[in-house]
């Protein structure tokens, strides 16, 4: 018997097993009720036996998931460090050939989302981003033989086309595996794991760039061999390890632990399901909801683009040596993580992720005004600043995760969120125009101005769902349908979404 026949089998026992013992759950029972709208309710609170599940989870988990993510933001930015270690001069780049090095790498990520939001509903995802991980460390490291524009540009694309799959994977997985009150602190993780990714990658960067010249190498061609070869080893780890399904073998389920995550399953309102339904695809492409989301991703991306790509050589032109300006992207990296985790605690913890997100990006705004009016080096307060983009992005996709139901449109919206952060840092790189160098002003001005439509967009989600809560609270209904069912959160409406 095949893997899919099997799975098969699962899936139809588990809907049977819940349709035997009623076809509707009270919905006291399994609710994550939100507690801003109806004070009668209690903030859940879990049992010992499932503390010691999401334990285990944790762990088995997000070692793995801070890997990929960490290699993957070191892979993306190695251009940017590699500016100030020889890349230009090997090459004999422009400054517009540059932008251009960053941006096709988007375009790469572009492309990939339409095959790669089939094949996460078809394939293993364990099998399938491990698979990916080893075909794009081997590109990494085979940018170190590249001695032309062209040659850099088409392993670009192919290195943003093999990246593009990570996210919506990641995404995916933390949507299945965690309650949804749970998942805003796995995308501040992210963010962390982000964060740390320029760290760590920094450090090793400059202990990099003391190699140039051994072997004959330059030091930015010894970056991607070492980060290429690391990639390929995170690769074969996930291949084996990643936990992609809450009943899979590394986690050794005891029969209560099973009979939590059935539960968990229930309030999450996911279910792993392989039928792709064109209906759910069709229901979120009519709501203005997905398109205010795509238009904030896609503006707040242009910054995170034009920023990841010229970080170095916006801090190299404040008159740092290449070394320092290496260095000095440490505290960038610190910022990342510290505005990501702590933009989704502080939402978790007074329960409006809208308010917070808007507040992140008044942040954003005030760096970005600093980058484009104060001279010198008090720039870098400006700079690091700007880096609070991090936390508005956790927060928008906290508000995807908790708040969109049914398994295909839950990809959907996850593919066009990709497809939204595509565009932005597609875009953000070519708004660094060579002639502004090197404080990019017009660029700095244009982000400041992305940032105020990004608040009126959140603005706008925030007034069309809270208007959801107060119909659905009207006239509310007194059971919840079977998770099995794969209903959406508009098909669904004991669901009350969370601001």
């Amino acid at each position: 018997m095949d893997e899919k026949t099997k799975e098969d089998i699962r899936y139809k026992g588990s809907i049977n097993n819940s349709e035997e013992k009623t076809d509707k759950i009270p919905l006291d029972d399994f609710s994550e009720p939100d507690s801003s709208y109806d004070d009668s309710h209690k903030e859940l609170i879990k049992s010992p036996e499932e503390n010691a599940f999401v334990r285990k989870l944790n762990w088995s988990l997000l070692p793995i998931i801070f890997l990929i993510i960490f290699i993957q933001f070191c892979d993306k930015s190695a251009l940017s460090v590699a500016a100030v270690l020889g890349i230009m001069e090997d090459a004999n780049l422009s400054g517009s050939q540059f932008s251009w090095l960053g941006s096709i790498f988007y375009l790469g990520y572009l492309v990939c989302q339409v095959p790669n939001n089939y094949l996460i509903q078809r394939l293993p995802i364990g099998r399938y981003l491990g698979t990916v991980l080893i075909i794009w460390g081997f590109v990494m490291g085979s940018t170190a033989a590249c001695n032309t524009f062209s040659q850099l540009l088409a392993l670009r694309f192919l290195l943003g086309l093999f990246e593009g799959v990570t996210y919506p994977c990641v995404y995916i997985l933390m949507n299945t595996l965690y309650r949804r009150s749970e998942q805003s602190r796995c995308w501040g993780f992210i963010g962390v794991g982000t964060g740390m990714g320029t760290v760590f990658g920094v450090l090793i960067a400059y202990g990099l760039a003391h190699m140039d010249g051994i072997a004959g190498f330059s030091a930015w061609r010894w970056g991607y061999l070492v980060f290429g070869i690391a990639t390929v080893v995170i690769g074969i780890l996930t291949f084996f390890f990643l936990i992609d399904d809450p009943h899979h073998k590394l986690l050794r389920l005891t029969e209560k632990e099973k009979e939590i995550v059935e539960e968990r399953a229930r309030d999450n309102n996911v279910v792993r399901n392989k039928t792709i339904k064109s209906e759910q695809m069709w229901e979120a492409v009519k709501e203005p909801r997905l398109w205010l989301i795509f238009l904030a991703n896609a503006l707040n991306s242009l910054q995170n683009g034009g920023l990841v790509t010229f970080s170095t050589l916006l801090v190299e032109g404040l008159g740092f040596s290449s070394f320092t300006a290496i260095i000095l992207q440490i505290p960038n990296g610190v910022a990342a993580a510290l505005f990501a985790m702590g933009s989704v605690l502080i939402a978790h913890r007074v329960k409006q992720n809208c308010l917070v997100a808007i507040i992140m990006t008044i942040v954003s705004l005030v760096g970005c005004i600093l980058l484009a009016t104060i001279p010198g080096t008090p720039k870098l307060l400006g700079f690091y600043l700007s880096w609070s983009m991090t936390g508005v992005n956790a927060l928008i996709q906290t508000l995807v995760s908790n708040n969109v139901s049914g398994y295909t449109k839950k990809v959907f919206y996850n593919a066009v969120n990709m497809v939204a952060m595509t565009i932005g840092n597609f875009g953000g790189p070519l708004m660094m125009v060579e002639n502004q160098a090197p404080k990019y002003v017009g660029a700095m001005i244009g982000f400041c101005i992305t940032n105020a439509a990004v608040i009126v967009c959140i603005i706008l989600i925030y007034i069309i769902m809270n208007r959801e809560n107060a119909r659905r609270l009207a006239n509310p209904p007194t059971e919840k349908p079977n998770v099995y069912l794969d209903l959406t959160d508009k098909e669904d409406r004991t669901i009350i979404y969370k601001l």
